[in-house]
C-alpha cells in the first residue's frame, strides 16, 4: 500500500466510482443528519488514495457502501 501510488488504471477508475458513491453518501447524510452515511461516504472517498490493490479496494468499497443499508 502506498500513499497517492502507482496503481493501474482499473485502479483509477475503481478510485473514481468510489468517490462519486462517496460523494453521494456524503452529501446525503449531511443533508439528513445521520452519521453512518456521512462517515461512510467520507470512507469512500478516503480510502482509495490510501490502497493502491485492487481486491482490497473493492472488498473495503463493497463494506462501506452496503453498511448504510445494513444498518437501517
Amino acid at each position: 500500500m502506498d500513499l497517492l501510488g502507482s496503481g493501474s488504471g482499473s485502479t483509477l477508475v475503481m478510485g473514481l466510482v468510489l468517490g462519486i458513491i462517496g460523494m453521494a453518501y456524503f452529501s446525503y447524510g449531511k443533508k439528513m443528519q445521520r452519521g453512518l452515511p456521512l462517515a461512510c461516504g467520507l470512507g469512500l472517498m478516503v480510502v482509495p488514495y490510501f490502497v493502491s490493490n485492487m481486491p482490497v479496494l473493492l472488498a473495503i468499497g463493497a463494506i462501506l457502501g452496503v453498511a448504510p443499508w445494513v444498518a437501517r
